[in-house]
């Protein structure tokens, strides 16, 4: 089954309607999505790299404040 939106016609609005519809039902039964392999590699690495002091990290807020001055 294809399924045929016209994006074109929609509004930024009516798309992130549409993706967050999506996203919660995809998301309905967490058992059945499963998280690629290589994604556990990458948080192990990135787990290591804090370890060592290799890498640091900020909370959420802290990172969207730096992001929003970095437009400015």
């Amino acid at each position: 089954m294809q399924a045929t939106l016209p994006l074109d016609r929609m509004t930024r609005e009516e798309k992130l309607a549409v993706m967050e519809e999506l996203w919660a039902d995809l998301s309905r039964d967490e058992a059945q999505v499963e998280s690629p392999v290589w994604h556990g590699d990458v948080l192990r690495e990135r787990a290591e790299a804090v370890k060592s002091g290799k890498e640091t990290f900020m909370d959420w807020d802290t990172a969207k404040k730096q992001l929003r001055d970095q437009r400015t």
